[in-house]
């Protein structure tokens, strides 16, 4: 399931190492530019350049109401750039239909996805926190992209769920290519089935029967509730309980295949994934082994194998 063109993400200026913060420096993310960059083709933005603020410039924050912030200038709390933040977004968001996914800089006025501080009256935050301006207004109009934080990524189970929605989400437009049809919708489905049944069991069932019924409804509305659901699903992070399921399951269409010796050695690196003394990609390679001596047409269809390309090292630390 993954693709050879470059995926088009959207990314915080600052992070691939472009002068634009308000001190003049940057925040670089090694990470998007010595790996990502092999498969993201990353589309940079500072909104607060963007909307005519220089570099360096005086520091902006967010104030009053967690839920619809503003902000203003920390010396002068009279210079707002809420309306300008805002507007910018929405305008990047209409420019950038083709995006896959976003990565914002964390804890920003204007980019923070995450808890961002909002000083109240008190002079205090609120320990609820809030969010960026211009990525509250990219996100409301993108509500189904990928988004993640520069801060978040350094925890591998984030950083691995987060690039499997970007590769889930570019693969279901590439599938829309040409139009869909139930039949591409059912097709989908199926090779998505164990990632379903990785992230949410419940989840897995209830999409299932939604495609069964999908030929009584109109193709394009019940793929985007499709759609909906599939990446409300996969923003849920898999378990070692739910990967160990998954990974039985496919054990199983193996046992007419292996020899005792070999199904004894399988469900026992299974289960020491499942105690946290292997990393996924162990069972993960044991089982494509198996399955390239001996082929399964319907597993080969299976995104949970390879959701991404195997050499950004994302299962070696899970």
């Amino acid at each position: 399931m993954t693709c050879v063109a470059k995926i088009k993400v959207g990314i915080s200026s600052c992070l691939l190492g472009q002068q634009v913060r308000f001190d003049g420096g940057h925040k670089h993310l090694r990470l998007c530019t010595d790996s990502l960059a092999r498969y993201f083709d990353f589309v940079a933005e500072c909104p607060e350049v963007g909307i005519g603020m220089g570099i360096p410039r005086k520091p902006i924050r967010l104030v009053g109401d967690v839920d619809s912030p503003r902000a203003v200038a920390v010396h002068d709390a009279s210079i707002e750039y809420t309306d300008a933040l805002r507007d910018y977004g929405r305008q990047k968001a209409a420019q950038h239909q083709d995006l896959c996914g976003y990565i914002f800089m964390k804890n920003s006025p204007s980019c923070g996805v995450y808890r961002v501080k909002v000083y109240q009256e008190s002079g205090y935050p609120d320990p609820a926190g809030g969010r960026g301006i211009y990525a509250e207004a990219f996100i409301k109009a993108h509500p189904l992209l990928p988004v993640e934080e520069s801060g978040r990524l350094s925890d591998p189970l984030l950083r691995e769920n987060f690039i499997t929605r970007v590769f889930a989400y570019h693969n279901w437009q590439q599938l829309q290519k040409g139009g869909m049809t139930h039949h591409k919708l059912v097709e989908f489905h199926a090779s998505y089935k164990y990632c379903l049944m990785a992230h949410s069991p419940a989840d897995y069932a209830a999409l299932g029967r939604m495609v069964a019924q999908a030929g009584k409804h109109e193709i394009n509305l019940i793929g985007a509730r499709y759609f909906s659901s599939l990446m409300a699903s996969l923003s849920k992070l898999a378990s070692r309980k739910t990967h160990a399921n998954v990974l039985m399951h496919l054990q199983g269409y193996l046992k007419k295949n292996l020899s005792p010796a070999e199904k004894h050695e399988l469900a026992d690196i299974i289960d020491q994934y499942r105690r946290a003394l292997l990393p996924l990609i162990v069972p993960v390679t044991l089982l494509k082994h198996h399955f390239n001596n001996h082929p399964n047409p319907y597993i080969e269809k299976q995104a949970y194998l390879q959701p991404y390309p195997g050499d950004l090292g994302l299962r070696n630390v899970i």
